[in-house]
């Protein structure tokens, strides 16, 4: 089975979403410059196809994970930018209360779990939302994005054979950016092709265009549809690239500036508004999207400027000890 592609009006907006995203990266960036950011921030620059495509292929009652640079995903599963901006700049109005920073936002009214600052974290996760769903016989399925390092760690090993073992409808969405922290791929593995992993629990893989939205949907889009037929999980690998650096605070250094300037030939962006072309929409159209996504994310970091800071508020009834006591 192959999944049909998408509408014209699903690319319109799954290239908003990009454009959002990409605002959103550029934005805290720029703030990060001039300190206005706490800690690190870990942008997405160049992979925004993979969080966007993704999520588009999931209905309303699926549940989806991701990792410490999930911004995509966020913004993929219907999140409401400034709820996200709110929480990424520590706001009372955001997501979680302005508590989670933007490492862990969630929604779970919107099958959006979170991301996770522990390197796999997600992927067990996602394998247990997929076995509570088909031990209460939902037909949903769970997706989790991870990246790289997270491929080698011994919890995602775990979680696929299991999955595979109990035919979980789990998606396991590996969103190759090339690097693990500052470490190369190429210095990780021992197969130069992490699909191939996949034949070793049981379950199909495929390897796709990680920086075409339209591909990286199809692709979830197939995969979903066999794990809803109770066929088990599968493994999808999409190539990308990590155009920033690991997070705000690296130094850099050890990408070659040759390798970053051909995966900018192939910014998500870039085909994803030529793709739209090859559909017949007009440039004036994807321009305005492109600028109206732009206003958006503007217009969220100004709320979230004038949003109040969280206030903690104990619940004295609910302390070991009455206020005075020793």
């Amino acid at each position: 089975m192959t999944a049909n592609a998408p509408s014209l009006d699903l690319q319109q907006e799954m290239f908003r979403k990009m454009c959002l995203t990409r605002a959103l990266e550029e934005a805290l960036g720029r703030l990060h410059a001039q300190g206005r950011t706490r800690g690190p921030i870990h942008r997405c620059d160049g992979q925004e196809a993979v969080g966007v495509g993704v999520t588009a292929a999931l209905e309303t009652g699926d549940k989806v994970t991701t990792t410490h640079r999930g911004h995509a995903v966020y913004l993929g599963k219907g999140m409401d930018p400034d709820a996200v901006v709110a929480e990424i700049m520590g706001r009372a109005t955001g997501a979680c209360g302005g508590r989670a920073g933007h490492m862990l936002v969630a929604d779970a009214s919107l099958g959006m779990i979170g991301g996770n600052a522990i390197v796999g974290a997600g992927i067990p996760a996602a394998t247990g939302m997929a076995l509570s769903m088909q031990v209460l016989g939902q037909p949903h399925v769970a997706a989790c994005v991870f990246g790289d390092g997270a491929a080698q760690t011994g919890i995602c090993h775990e979680a696929m054979n299991m999955a595979a073992l109990w035919s979980l409808p789990v998606i396991f969405v590996l969103e190759q950016n090339r690097f693990g922290l500052t470490v190369p791929f190429e210095a990780q593995s021992s197969v130069p092709d992490l699909s191939v992993r996949a034949a070793g629990y049981g379950m199909p893989a495929v390897r796709v265009d990680g920086n075409d939205v339209v591909a990286v949907y199809r692709a979830v889009q197939d995969m979903a549809a066999r794990a809803r037929r109770g066929d088990g999980p599968g493994l999808i690998v999409a190539e990308t690239y990590r155009l920033e650096g690991f997070s705000t605070s690296d130094m850099g250094g050890y990408q070659d500036p040759a390798e970053i300037a051909r995966w900018k030939e192939r910014d998500p962006l870039t085909l994803a508004r030529a793709a739209l072309l090859a559909a017949g929409l007009q440039a004036q159209r994807i321009d305005a999207l492109r600028a109206e996504a732009e206003d958006r994310i503007a217009a969220s970091f100004a709320a979230a400027d004038a949003a109040p800071l969280p206030v903690f508020e104990p619940d004295m009834a609910a302390m070991p000890y009455t206020a005075g006591r020793v």
